[in-house]
């Protein structure tokens, strides 16, 4: 019985630490690459998601958008809606953002159903904080947010050209925009 538990121990263990190394990023970003300074108020409000690589949490999702607000505590409260149409119903998810470091860079991490924090970097945004550039800590994510459900030409062009300089695989990206 006890050799029994050890080596379902064992089993768990080496589970665990393959589901890490799955998901940890091969590839760091940059720090020089993170926009700075980055203002979080402009921010605030919603998004819409107009491409993305291709990633197992969004898998057979549309529709996706992200809307941001303060919470009291200084925090970001995110709320990322969605539909499903494979089982044809609309999804919802609640995460929370906290700085990883100055306020004023957008180097973010968020967490949804776990205490887990993951990576959430702003990589590129415009004047008016109409459009965004958003990676996680490595390139295996990648997000073109938008206020509208599409993208001008020339932020599609700068954004994959700073993904691209940055060694994200740009010709794997889904586009959304219809």
């Amino acid at each position: 019985m006890k050799r029994e538990k050890t080596l379902v121990a064992i089993a768990a263990g080496a589970a665990l630490a393959g589901i890490a190394y799955a998901i940890w990023p091969k590839s760091k970003i940059p720090a020089s690459a993170i926009v700075d300074p980055f203002d979080s108020t402009r921010y605030l409000g919603k998004w819409n998601e107009v491409a993305r690589l291709p990633n197992l949490i969004e898998k057979d999702l549309r529709d996706l958008t992200e809307e941001y607000s303060l919470n009291g505590d200084g925090t970001i409260k995110v709320i990322t809606r969605a539909f499903n149409p494979v089982k044809n119903k609309p999804v919802e998810a609640t995460g929370t953002i906290r700085f990883k470091g100055s306020k004023k860079r957008g180097q973010l991490k968020v967490a949804y159903f776990l205490p887990v924090y993951l990576d959430y970097n702003v990589l590129d945004v415009d004047d008016h904080y109409q459009y965004a550039l958003v990676s996680g800590s490595g390139l295996n994510y990648l997000w073109l947010l938008s206020r509208e459900p599409s993208m001008p030409e020339e932020m599609k062009q700068r954004f994959l050209k700073k993904a691209m300089s940055l060694g994200f695989e740009i010709s794997r990206l889904e586009w959304l925009d219809y």
